[in-house]
């Protein structure tokens, strides 16, 4: 009786999603005022928004009421387009403006 393997999964379909996994982590040039906060060298989106929460949760910028809330700092301020707060959602649309 012949036994049959399961099949694995396609190599192209596996390739793909790779590529779109790489396209997402590949490095991003920080602007000046973000690289005040994470540093100057091209990182990877994910690396940027930890640095970024480590910088504010170090700094206590995290608002104790509301903690979906960042409260900027004159650094933060450069990179929110002077907001003095903003939300933790609204955070990645501004730090997308200063990756490059």
């Amino acid at each position: 009786m012949p036994t049959s393997e399961p099949k694995k999964p396609a190599k192209a379909a596996k390739g793909a999603t790779q590529e779109r996994t790489s396209a997402f982590l590949k490095p991003l040039q920080p602007s000046q005022e973000l690289a005040a906060i994470v540093g100057s060298a091209p990182l990877p989106r994910p690396e940027v928004v930890s640095k970024v929460w480590e910088y504010i949760k170090t700094h206590k910028l995290q608002n104790p009421q509301n903690k979906r809330e960042i409260m900027a700092d004159e650094k933060l301020q450069a990179v929110f387009g002077g907001k003095n707060k903003v939300s933790m959602f609204e955070m990645n649309k501004h730090l997308a403006q200063h990756l490059k």
